[in-house]
């Protein structure tokens, strides 16, 4: 057979590949609990679906005779591969060649990989494990000299990230370029006492006197509460199923309209819960969540960085299968006050939105930015206005629906009134440029000083400025388009996903 020779040479080398770092090397990644860079890609991608670019780069051993010895392939693997059935470019680090450094990596693999994802259009999933570059002081004494820093095919990671959704798992311990490769990203996932993410390991930050382990430096529980990652799961399984309902709300690329997905949820569905949703004491908390899952098509919220930024929710869902962009306060925590950290959340993900044509749910509930001491030492008001200005450059369909309070600043943004406001507000509506309840010994002090019975005076005044600040009052002015019945929230935002579309795929 013409050619077997080198056919079964081309075997013996992808052979060769599979085994990895060795089965050692193997060994020890398997007995740390996690699963190694082949057994993720497999499980990662659709049953037989990854092709693998690039099997033959590594480090080779010739003997005298020039024939191969030894084979150590390179510690990155990377093609294309389905995701549900839709095509994607699938990357990993493989930890057991030299712990995924540089100076067992092949730079021309990783930045290829951004490259196909960006010039085909392609969702691109990184399986993260090890420095992903940097390389070992050995290393710069075997070169015989050390160079200035650069980073090859990083104007393809940006390209990215404007372009193509990008997902990152960290799924070990990432420093160095392997921790910025896991930031930029779209989602990004840590397994729980497996993955830590660091600028500089333990090792080197002892060098500073902090003596700490990895989980104290860098565990999830940390980068999961800072909004380093998006989610914190228990297992590797998990973090793929994450990553794969992450991608399915999400078109291939920007300019591109979102799947719609399956669902046998009805339009009109009205749920008597919502009548009783949102107490009647404006002081008392209740479950937002509780609001969204009700209202969106049943089992499609997906909460993107739950455990940051606490006051805010962000969420990917479904209206009659349309995927959209869900914001929210949360007022049962500070109140749903907007701090700082809820601020950066709602920006990035609003930017998340516009660069994937997803439309976006506001639900209102806030009582405005947060204030006090730490409030300001945060720089509640330059986050705050960064994400009201991300709001007003959004340029996907928009709808809000006030469940209670709007307030202030903060309440301005929700959405960009100067754009047609397809917006609702419950009969629960409380809004104005301050709360009522701050200011009224305030305003009407000469009024209570004077009065018999101060008590009863207070109480007739608010008794009047409860009837002036009715929802009612405000829609005979037309500044507010519709007060609903809190059952209708359904329908008329599955008719809002509707038009939506329709307007999206003529252009915005």
């Amino acid at each position: 057979m013409a050619w077997e020779k080198e056919l079964e040479e081309k075997k013996k080398r992808e052979s060769l590949a599979e085994q990895m770092g060795g089965d050692e090397k193997v060994a020890r990644q398997h007995g740390r609990g996690k699963m190694d860079v082949r057994q993720r890609i497999h499980k990662m991608a659709d049953p037989g679906s990854f092709r693998e670019i690039g099997k033959l780069a590594g480090k080779v051993f010739y003997g005298p005779d020039g024939e191969l010895e030894d084979f150590k392939p390179a510690n990155f693997l990377f093609g294309r591969a389905d995701i549900n059935r839709r095509p994607v470019v699938l990357t990993g680090d493989d930890f057991t060649v030299r712990g995924g450094a540089a100076d067992a990596a092949i730079w021309r693999k990783a930045v290829l990989a951004e490259q196909m994802a960006h010039e085909y259009k392609l969702p691109l999933i990184r399986l993260i494990d090890g420095t992903g570059g940097g390389g070992s002081v050995k290393m710069l004494e075997d070169m015989g000299l050390t160079y200035v820093p650069y980073l090859p095919g990083w104007e393809h990671v940006v390209k990215n990230l404007d372009s193509v959704p990008v997902v990152a798992l960290a799924l070990g311990s990432v420093a160095g370029l392997g921790a910025a490769r896991v930031a930029a990203s779209h989602y990004s996932v840590m397994v729980r006492g497996m993955s830590h993410i660091f600028t500089a390991g333990p090792a080197v930050v002892a060098a500073i006197g902090e003596n700490l382990d990895k989980e104290a430096l860098g565990g999830a529980d940390i980068h999961g509460r800072n909004g380093t990652v998006d989610d914190v799961v228990n297992t590797e399984e998990e973090a793929f199923e994450a990553a794969k309902r992450f991608l399915s709300y999400l078109p291939s690329c920007a300019g591109s309209l979102p799947p719609r997905g399956e669902t046998t949820d009805g339009v009109e569905r009205r749920d008597e819960s919502l009548l009783d949703a949102v107490p009647e004491d404006r002081r008392a908390a209740y479950s937002m969540r509780k609001i969204l899952n009700t209202v969106m098509d049943r089992g499609s919220l997906m909460e993107i960085g739950r455990m940051w930024g606490r006051s805010s929710i962000t969420a990917l869902a479904r209206l009659n299968g349309w995927p959209v962009a869900v914001i929210a306060s949360d007022p049962s925590f500070m109140g749903g006050s907007w701090s700082a950290d809820g601020a950066r959340k709602v920006e990035r993900f609003v930017k998340l939105a516009n660069t994937f044509s997803l439309p976006v749910v506001h639900f209102v509930d806030n009582p405005g930015f947060m204030i006090g001491l730490e409030a300001e030492k945060a720089a509640t008001i330059r986050f705050g206005v960064e994400a009201l200005n991300g709001i007003y450059k959004s340029t996907v369909p928009w709808a809000s629906v006030i469940i209670r309070k709007a307030y202030g600043v903060g309440g301005a943004a929700m959405s960009d009134h100067s754009r047609f406001q397809y917006r609702f507000a419950w009969p629960s509506g409380d809004w104005g440029s301050l709360p009522l309840e701050g200011g009224i010994e305030v305003a009407y002090k000469a009024e209570l000083e004077k009065a018999e019975d101060p008590a009863a005076a207070l109480a007739e005044i608010k008794a009047r400025l409860d009837k002036v600040r009715s929802p009612f009052r405000t829609a005979e002015a037309f500044m507010v388009e519709d007060v609903i019945d809190p059952r209708d929230t359904r329908p008329l935002l599955c008719e809002f996903a509707d038009l939506a579309q329709g307007k999206m795929a003529v252009g915005q």
